[in-house]
């Protein structure tokens, strides 16, 4: 068995993977990187942030097709199979991998592909898929393993019309009727693409409201969007059973309810991919969610062991999971760096949803004097002008000061404008107050003109 010796061992090739492995190599470090998958990108490449993301923009181009009056003059409102457009979207993702193994390659990192487990705290043994092994002894190890869907014991995924959000992108026919169980993030924006490819959609909800960490008014938007779109919205259940059949799926509730469709999507929380990892060897233990603990460095209770991305939990997003990546590697490596904590939510249902800062809930119970601005995008030319003009951006400032408390907004690139408002709220002073809005010439017209328009409209609240 071959022994390989190096400064720094990251295991798993996804945001988290790539960006503390590459910062470590760019910093003269001899770097080896583990994968357990045929190909680089990990879960967020694969199976959930591109895929879906891509898929979502085919839906979003099929639904402009079928729904502008232009279109009319070249043919009559067309349907499009969930295969077809998933095909599509394959191709974003052959460029994802090849741009990242390129990275590795440039960056002349030794790229393993295995299943990795601790021999001791600084070995790990890497099993390749022709039961191969290889030794890799390092100074620092960083895991970043990432999630996977959490399946429930008593639903049985094997079956062919049985999906969770990884299978789900193998489906092979476009059913006519779905039931999504689980109405986070991940729930809600398949709910919006298979509606969108016209599907009847079931979204069962285990609480009383959708994506409750969202500011209410958004989240109202959000539901009654998903509603107009044909989503029937079911809240506060839980299911009592799963079966399949040859023909479909029937969801049996604790409410008595049953409901049958043609397939059934599990979209209900994710664990931390550690049960392969041998943690028993190093002294790690993981949570019930497979998730690590680390403290502010990144670091887990082995200090030259480090941990980044959706395995320690929170927020579990790609782009929280390359910033962590990064700042776990500057620590190891001696150099400033942060613990992220203000990160945007960015959601990408029909139309898309993106917040940073506090929302109107939170400031009222931290009773602190806010005031609100806003901009309906149908009010503003260039929404007029794309037929995009679902949505609004809301401003929530300090009614004595004008600083600028949250940015929230919902419709077309609402994860593209937010970024705006983000960069304001992070300046010192009287650089964040909503007068750089209005004391600002943005172009005309844009959409990024909704935040002057909602400046005004916010200073006319409190002059």
């Amino acid at each position: 068995m071959a022994v390989h010796n190096y400064d720094v061992v990251v295991i798993g090739t996804g945001p988290a993977g790539e960006s503390a492995a590459i910062n470590a190599a760019k910093h003269g470090k001899r770097v080896a990187i583990i994968e357990k998958q045929a190909q680089v990108g990990g879960n967020c490449t694969h199976w959930g942030t591109i895929p879906s993301k891509a898929l979502r923009h085919q839906v979003k181009q099929i639904m402009a097709f079928n729904t502008n009056r232009m279109f009319r003059d070249i043919g009559e409102p067309r349907w499009f199979s969930f295969p077809k457009v998933m095909e599509r979207s394959r191709g974003t993702i052959d460029k994802q991998v090849e741009m990242r193994t390129t990275f590795y390659a440039r960056n002349r990192i030794d790229l393993f592909h295995g299943v990795a487990r601790f021999k001791d705290e600084h070995t790990l043994l890497v099993r390749d898929r022709q039961e191969g092994m290889e030794e890799l002894v390092a100074k620092k190890i960083v895991i970043a393993t990432g999630s996977r869907p959490y399946r429930p014991a008593d639903i049985n995924f094997r079956h062919p019309r049985i999906y969770c959000s990884d299978t789900i992108l193998s489906l092979s026919h476009t059913p006519r009727t779905l039931v999504i169980f689980g109405a986070g993030v991940i729930g809600c924006e398949y709910a919006s693409i298979f509606s969108g490819l016209g599907v009847k959609v079931d979204l069962i909800n285990n609480r009383d409201s959708l994506l409750s960490f969202l500011d209410d008014e958004i989240s109202d938007a959000l539901s009654y969007h998903l509603r107009k779109h044909g989503v029937l919205v079911r809240h506060n259940e839980e299911y009592e059973s799963v079966e399949g059949d040859e023909s479909g799926v029937v969801v049996r509730l604790k409410s008595g309810k049953k409901i049958r469709a043609d397939a059934f999507l599990w979209a209900n929380g994710r664990t931390g991919n550690t049960d392969s990892l041998g943690l028993e060897n190093i002294g790690l233990t993981a949570n019930g969610r497979g998730q690590l603990s680390v403290d502010e460095h990144y670091r887990t209770a082995v200090s030259h062991i480090y941990a980044a991305g959706d395995v320690i939990g929170w927020p579990s997003l790609a782009s929280a999971a390359y910033d962590q990546g990064l700042n776990s590697c500057n620590e190891l490596l001696d150099k400033e760096y942060r613990f992220v904590r203000d990160v945007p939510t960015g959601i990408y249902t029909i139309p898309e949803i993106s917040s940073f800062g506090p929302n109107e809930r939170e400031l009222t119970q931290a009773k602190v004097p806010y005031e609100v601005g806003k901009a309906f995008f149908k009010d503003t030319a260039r929404a007029q002008i794309t037929g995009d003009t679902v949505g609004m951006l809301k401003i929530l400032f300090h009614q004595d000061t004008l600083e600028i408390l949250g940015i929230h907004c919902f419709g077309d690139q609402a994860s593209e404008i937010l970024h705006i408002g983000q960069a304001i709220m992070q300046q010192e002073g009287e650089a964040n107050t909503l007068n750089y809005f209005v004391n600002t010439t943005f172009n005309y017209p844009t959409m990024a003109e909704a935040y002057r328009v909602a400046a005004q409209n916010g200073l006319n609240r409190v002059f």
